[in-house]
């Protein structure tokens, strides 16, 4: 649920369809976008959080999934009917929050999915490895140069996932490590396609469309994994669709006044608030292994972000 971190945007961008689609006016404003980015981390661990309390008491994800998507769209469209701003959800990239969605929901199944399998401090350490695949998909797909210093950060954070792993160790399976890795790369794609609709959609239009059409994609899970629900369920689900609509505003808004590259310092609060809630609920506290991998990850993520507003700052030739 967390934004590629450095990779440009214009690599999804939508063609012609982008280039009719009026633009949405941003500003920068840097502690703006920095201050949403933090309380979106919070609102983001309290989502996982909230999963993770659903998944014990036996909701299934299928179900968990689609009323984190189905309360945000309702309270949404609700909201615009209203006041009478229907309007607000009118455009003309359809196809591009319909790929955007596509796209967020399996990410948004990889990264629920990892909280039920990890500790909720290993599986958010996992999370900060999106910036490595960020610049593999910068170099892969954008043929864009990466020079030393980031590919010696990639090594650095793939060095920090080893130590947090901790191979042959029994309190990280390796399911959980693939299923982490890849929720990463997920929001790495994600994040680009959500600077790239930033550009002419606002927030409120583009977490719609995603919950919106994530709902109707999730459907027959809640057919065939829902269940029966006491008042304590409820107030689960309910707060899993409230936290989802929260994070996502706050992510989505943080990238209209700010890069990636220049928020993503805030991203690695999360950490924080997963230790706390473990240690809260779960009565769990990381090994000695993640405290000694998690900031090679951290490291990592900083270097690549100081690379990147550094290649920003250069001027053109």
């Amino acid at each position: 649920m967390q934004a590629a971190r450095t990779a440009k945007p214009r690599a999804l961008a939508s063609g012609a369809g982008a280039a009719k689609a009026p633009m949405v006016q941003s500003r920068n404003r840097p502690f703006l976008a920095l201050g949403l980015r933090l309380l979106a981390m919070v609102m983001l661990s309290v989502l996982l959080l909230l999963v993770k309390l659903a998944g014990e008491r036996g909701i299934a994800l299928p179900e968990a999934m689609f009323w984190r998507q189905f309360i945000p769209a309702v309270l949404i469209l609700g909201g615009l009917v209203a006041r009478g701003e229907v309007a607000r959800l009118k455009t003309e990239r359809f196809w591009i929050h319909a790929r955007r969605a596509v796209t967020g929901t399996i990410g948004m199944f990889l990264t629920l999915g990892v909280v039920l399998i990890l500790p909720l401090a290993e599986a958010t350490v996992l999370s900060f490895t999106t910036p490595i695949f960020a610049v593999l998909l910068a170099s892969l797909f954008l043929r864009e140069h990466v020079g030393a210093w980031r590919w010696s950060a990639v090594l650095l954070g793939l060095a920090g996932v080893v130590v947090t792993a901790e191979p042959d160790s029994s309190h990280f399976p390796l399911l959980g490590l693939v299923v982490g890795l890849s929720a990463a790369f997920f929001v790495a794609l994600i994040s680009i396609q959500l600077r790239d609709l930033g550009r002419t959609e606002e927030p409120l239009r583009i977490v719609f469309y995603f919950s919106a059409l994530g709902a109707l994609m999730l459907l027959p899970g809640l057919v065939l994994r829902g269940t029966a629900h006491d008042a304590a369920g409820w107030l689960l689900i309910g707060g899993i669709g409230l936290a989802g609509l929260m994070a996502q505003l706050l992510l989505t808004s943080a990238l209209r006044f700010g890069t990636v590259s220049s928020v993503i310092v805030m991203d690695y609060s999360q950490l924080i608030w997963a230790t706390l809630w473990g240690w809260l609920f779960f009565s769990q506290l990381p090994p000695a292994t993640t405290w000694l991998g998690a900031p090679l990850v951290v490291a990592s993520g900083l270097i690549i972000a100081w690379r990147e507003q550094v290649r920003h700052r250069r001027p053109a030739i």
